[in-house]
């Protein structure tokens, strides 16, 4: 696809070299023409106009005012960047530093006090304003569109002009497509040397995510650049106002939000901490910045300065000369400072002094032209589109044809130009440029739909060396015992597995919650005499103390009131249903309890927290209560589940984005111990009741959600005489009807007549042969009535309910043979005969359960 042409910097220059002076729109450009002269020229020959009416590099005018109306006028700093921002873009598109006073809806105090200071400077604005080029200079204009109105206004009345483009055509190369950033970034650092880098130029986003990758990925390899971070950019400066800020975020700063400043200072931090709030937290570690936290209003922002260097063993000159210039240096640091001061720093760019060595960086919505020998164009997407200036002074056509040229110059930029894109990112695809889409006049939606070739980046790089390797001896033991809760977490994504077992995960509320609950059921199980008002009173403050680091402050309150309501819940139910002695179990060799420890006494029931591993059929867990030597119970601390969903959730053969196994797998370890037993297993949401509780409208059957476990097939089930009472005292209002006019002996034979279909979905249950002929049969016995019909397919979709919500002999089977398949899967990637996916037996893992996703790399099975 041909774009017009550029001219080269010799030819621009064989066609301006008879001129005193070459008027350009870009300094790269200038520079490149400059290099060019090959005769003596008295003063500067190409050059753009900014520079040449300031006589120097120019300054950045916005930053230099700003600085000069503050230290004047008491004026907000946000008001006052706002007023000098809307001035200088106004002058720069109307020519005139008081066309802003035309646009009533833009003018306030501020801005006409502003108008005045900015008119007292000697600025390049003001200049080109008020002077032009010297008439007796013979003068030509490289690309004259591309000027400001305020550029134009500068130039001399008679000038000749020069395009920067041809008649012919430039062929744009093929688009590289890569398949991340980091591949692009990988691919450009291997292609540049340290003898090269003077010949590369990179334009890029300076937004993006490509900018703090690809000046990483330089640093690392040790080849110089130059044009990419600024003054915010620098780690020690974004610490140091990230000290500030914590000061006065408040009580309920987390660890985890401030986890690097915290390395700056030498603070250890245990991944187990890492959600916890710092003011919560009694260590020596910490001690030091939670007192400049508490007494931060005594501080100046110079002394804050120091204290910070003197902790961090670092210099910040530049930031205290940045202070300085602000004036602000010897002011308290108060928070409405503060947010002014991060206010300046994002919006102004402070000047840095740095070697203009190495790669050139280049910004693709400030540069025009990289005079480099190789230009690497990364990204090209969106974020390479200017935003035109929504404001009324803005002339939009010539404002996009401004920006359409310098596209086209800064896309041709270099003797090689190489195009590094990403044709999709998250599953979506990235939208090229706007720009081409002018150019071509065609829809182009992604890179693909322009010339284009793809590249596969191998996982490691040819010349890594990576990390330093050790053989070892030591075969890897496997794991004989799987629980209920890694089970989960591997059906949903092995890699997610893999990374719990080697990465410690940060305490969060809700499982600190929950033992702690556990706990108390435990306690008040096993001393239920102990428990009166005063200790649930106790209890509760025990519970807000272990929690309080975890949790927002504003939120104690109401987290205690929701603690006492859990808590009466429990006791309200075992009271009402008392465990069994638990004789026929084995003593519990007891653990941990926080209740129990705080009231100095032992729990050691058989009947709770009951721990076992079944190494027959590889698999561990706690049984929180005993109930009976036929019912378990599950204390649970989230939102309540139906049983079907509780049974949809633990199907093996087609796992859920929701896997949850902890039914099927205690429900088979205790078939284990008691054989041929039909089994319940009761979940107590616990903290379902709350809001009932607190208006004593609690009732308890609301908090409980029990499965059962049937020893047969559903066939065997449904056809028992127990099912058909079931039916006829609890079925649906036609269905009771129907039964209660015939026997069992008549349900029972109609299962011999048509073989029973085991399924979950009632309508496939209802249009089988047994279906029709349940409905024939019970007409032909009742009589040929519309309610027999009804009736009939109530009972059915009764059977195909049971078996939407218990488990019976075959799921127990094909779970056992699932937990050996997946450990048989698990231990042959622990060996390393194959990686850990991320992709679990139902495909892609459901992210909000996991717990490790910054390590489970984008794309990857």
């Amino acid at each position: 696809m041909p774009l017009p042409r550029a001219k080269s910097p010799r030819r621009l220059y064989r066609e301006v070299r008879s001129y005193d002076r070459v008027i350009t729109p870009d300094g790269p450009l200038a520079s490149a023409i400059n290099r060019q002269l090959d005769r003596s020229h008295l003063g500067p020959f190409a050059i753009p106009p900014r520079r040449l009416a300031a006589g120097r590099r120019q300054a950045s005018e916005d930053r230099l005012a700003f600085l000069d109306i503050i230290a004047e006028e008491d004026i907000p700093w946000k008001r006052c960047a706002y007023a000098v921002g809307n001035i200088l873009q106004c002058w720069e598109h109307q020519g005139s530093h008081e066309a802003i006073f035309e646009y009533d809806a833009y003018v306030d105090d501020a801005t006409t006090r502003a108008v005045e200071r900015i008119a007292q400077l000697d600025t390049a604005s003001m200049r080109l304003t008020t002077e032009t080029i010297d008439p007796t200079h013979d003068v030509v204009v490289v690309e004259p569109a591309m000027l400001t109105h305020l550029e134009r206004s500068y130039l001399p009345a008679a000038y000749d002009t020069v395009s920067l483009f041809t008649d012919e055509a430039f062929s744009l190369p093929p688009f590289r497509i890569h398949e991340s950033p980091t591949a692009i970034v990988e691919t450009v650092v291997d292609a540049i040397s340290t003898e090269t880098a003077e010949t590369v130029g990179i334009v890029l986003d300076q937004r993006s995510e490509y900018s703090p990758l690809i000046e990483s990925a330089l640093e690392s390899a040790e080849i110089p650049f130059f044009g990419g971070p600024g003054f915010t950019d620098r780690s020690e400066h974004r610490l140091f106002l990230q000290f500030l800020r914590t000061a006065y975020r408040g009580t309920d700063t987390r660890l985890t939000q401030i986890r690097s400043l915290l390395t700056a200072l030498g603070c250890t931090v245990t991944d187990r901490d890492a959600n916890k709030r710092l003011h919560e937290l009694e260590t020596d570690d910490l001690a030091w910045l939670k007192g400049v936290c508490r007494d931060i209003s005594a501080y100046t922002f110079g002394e804050a300065l120091a204290a910070f260097e003197r902790r961090t063993d670092t210099t910040l000159d530049a930031f205290e000369a940045e202070l300085a210039t602000l004036g602000i240096a010897d002011e308290p640091l108060t928070e409405r400072r503060l947010d002014e001061l991060a206010y300046y720093l994002q919006t102004y760019e402070v000047p840095v002094d740095r070697e203009n060595e190495g790669v050139l960086l280049a910004d693709a919505k400030s540069a025009s032209y990289v005079g480099r020998e190789v230009v690497f164009h990364l990204g090209l997407d969106e974020g390479w589109t200017h935003a035109a200036p929504r404001r009324p002074w803005v002339d939009h056509d010539a404002q996009f044809e401004r920006n359409l040229n310098s596209f086209q110059l800064l896309v041709q930029s270099g003797n090689q130009q190489h195009y590094l894109v990403q044709d999709a990112a998250g599953g979506s695809p990235v939208t090229p440029s706007l720009y081409f889409e002018e150019l071509f006049d065609a829809d182009i939606d992604r890179f693909t739909d322009l010339p284009s070739t793809t590249h596969r980046t191998a996982t490691t790089r040819a010349d890594a060396a990576g990390f330093e390797r050790r053989p070892t001896d030591v075969p890897a033991k496997p794991i004989e015992t799987i629980s209920k809760s890694s089970l989960n977490t591997y059906v949903n994504s092995p890699r997610d597995y893999y990374f719990s077992r080697v990465v410690d995960g940060p305490e969060k509320a809700y499982l600190t919650e929950g033992t702690l609950l556990h706990d108390f059921a435990e306690f008040y199980a096993t001393h239920p005499e102990v428990v009166d008002d005063a200790a649930l009173t106790e209890i509760v403050e025990l519970l807000s103390e272990r929690v309080r680091p975890l949790v927002r402050a504003a939120d104690e309150q109401t987290r205690r009131t929701e603690y006492r309501a859990a808590l009466e819940t429990i006791a309200a139910y075992l009271d009402a249903n008392p465990p069994a002695d638990g004789a026929f179990l084995t003593p519990s060799s007891g653990g941990e309890n926080a209740i129990a420890d705080h009231f100095e006494m032992a729990v050691d029931s058989p009947v709770t927290e009951r721990r076992f591993v079944d190494a027959d059929r590889h698999i561990d867990g706690m049984i929180d209560l005993v109930e009976s030597p036929s019912g378990l119970l599950d204390y649970k601390s989230g939102s309540k589940d139906t049983a079907n969903d509780i049974v949809k959730n633990a199907a093996s053969d087609d796992p859920t984005d929701t896997p949850d196994f902890q039914a099927p797998l205690y429900l088979t370890y205790w078939r284990s111990q008691t054989p041929d037993e039909t089994l319940s297993f009761t979940f107590f949401y616990v903290t379902e009741l709350v809001d009932d509780v607190i208006t004593g409208d609690a009732d308890l059957d609301e908090a409980l959600t029990t499965v059962s476990y049937y020893p047969e097939s559903p066939t065997e089930h449904v056809q028992r005489k127990a099912f058909f009472e079931h039916l006829r005292e609890e079925g649906s209002g036609k269905c009771r009807k129907i039964l209660s006019k015939i026997e069992y002996p008549t349900y029972a034979a109609l299962f011999d007549a048509a073989p029973f279909v085991e399924t979950t979905d009632s309508d496939e249950l209802i249009e089988s042969g047994f279906g029709q002929t349940m409905i024939d049969r019970l007409e032909a016995e009742i009589g040929d009535y519309k309610y027999v019909t009804t009736g009939s397919k109530q009972a059915m979709r009764s059977m195909a309910d049971r078996q939407r919500s218990a488990f019976f002999q075959s799921d127990l089977d094909a779970f056992e043979s699932f937990v050996d398949a997946q450990l048989t899967d698990l231990n042959r990637r622990r060996t390393g005969a194959e990686s850990f996916p991320v992709a679990g037996p139902s495909g892609e893992p459901n992210y909000r359960r996991v717990d490790n996703r910054d390590l489970l790399l984008e794309g990857e099975r």
